[in-house]
């Protein structure tokens, strides 16, 4: 069996001379990504069969540095696209096979013995170099979509940090929902880059929105504090809830010498919208 590597561009060459016949084998094999191979190219701009092919060339060429990178290239592309990845299991096994078939009657047409080594040794090559592909493929693929879900879920945490302008030195940071110490992580840097970048005085921080907060979190919450005085802003807190003040009372915390506390949002921005208009 030698001799399939040792003429591999004849065997390349018979594939290619087969094309209709390899592709219609290849689609009878794999019945369920048959019938999606058109919504795969126009979703993807994917094209299966024309893949299938430079798979097969890799393969049976021995390029491995080709196929890992058309491999890794698939992954990001799948991954991009939101492609099923059972069907590119299903497509990549039933590529294996229509090749085989395909080595066989190339096999039968060159008249020239085999051993049983030989078979074997070629059998473990070729299997090796579609499992690589397989194996770089998902990895690519778990890679890409895993950058991407960090990349939205860091979207939307910011998004939940709104710091939204009232007037020219007064800004409102309201916050809602369950506050950990990943989330007060964003707090902090998005306050701190958001007053330096419009050139907050004022920044109205409403907790209305927040039942309690665990201690690591109150003790994160007063860095923030810190950390507004430091770029040399005023935090006022706003609506802190009875839960909320009666666990600081207990645990003797007070965000009184990092901030001035007020009662309502509206309450409060009253008061300082009419200190800005009497300026």
């Amino acid at each position: 069996m030698e001799e399939i590597y040792n003429n591999s561009s004849e065997v390349t060459e018979f594939i290619r001379a087969n094309r209709d016949l390899f592709e219609k084998e290849l689609l009878s094999e794999a019945v369920n990504v048959a019938a999606k191979i058109h919504e795969i190219l126009q979703k993807g701009n994917i094209d299966l069969l024309k893949n299938a092919e430079k798979l097969v060339v890799n393969v049976i060429n021995q390029q491995e540095d080709e196929l890992i990178a058309f491999a890794e290239q698939e992954g990001v592309a799948w991954a991009e696209h939101s492609l099923t990845v059972a069907f590119k299991l299903e497509w990549v096994q039933a590529i294996r096979r229509t090749l085989w078939r395909f080595l066989y009657q190339y096999d039968k047409m060159s008249k020239v013995e085999h051993n049983r080594e030989d078979f074997f040794e070629l059998e473990k090559t070729i299997n090796d170099r579609i499992d690589q592909f397989l194996n770089t493929f998902f990895i690519s693929y778990s890679r890409y979509r895993e950058e991407l879900l960090n990349q939205q879920r860091k979207l939307v945490e910011h998004l939940s940090v709104p710091i939204i302008p009232v007037s020219p030195s007064v800004a409102v940071l309201p916050l809602i929902g369950m506050i950990d110490e990943y989330r007060m992580q964003i707090i902090e840097e998005k306050v701190l880059m958001e007053i330096s970048r419009i050139k907050i005085q004022t920044l109205v921080i409403d907790l209305s929105g927040i039942a309690t907060m665990e201690m690591n979190v109150i003790d994160q919450f007063q860095k923030v504090l810190k950390g507004i005085s430091m770029m040399g802003s005023k935090a006022v807190i706003s609506g802190m809830r009875p839960e909320l003040v009666t666990k600081m009372i207990q645990t003797g915390i007070s965000f009184s010498e990092k901030a001035e506390t007020r009662g309502t949002l509206q309450q409060t921005l009253k008061a300082y919208l009419e200190n800005e208009s009497v300026k």
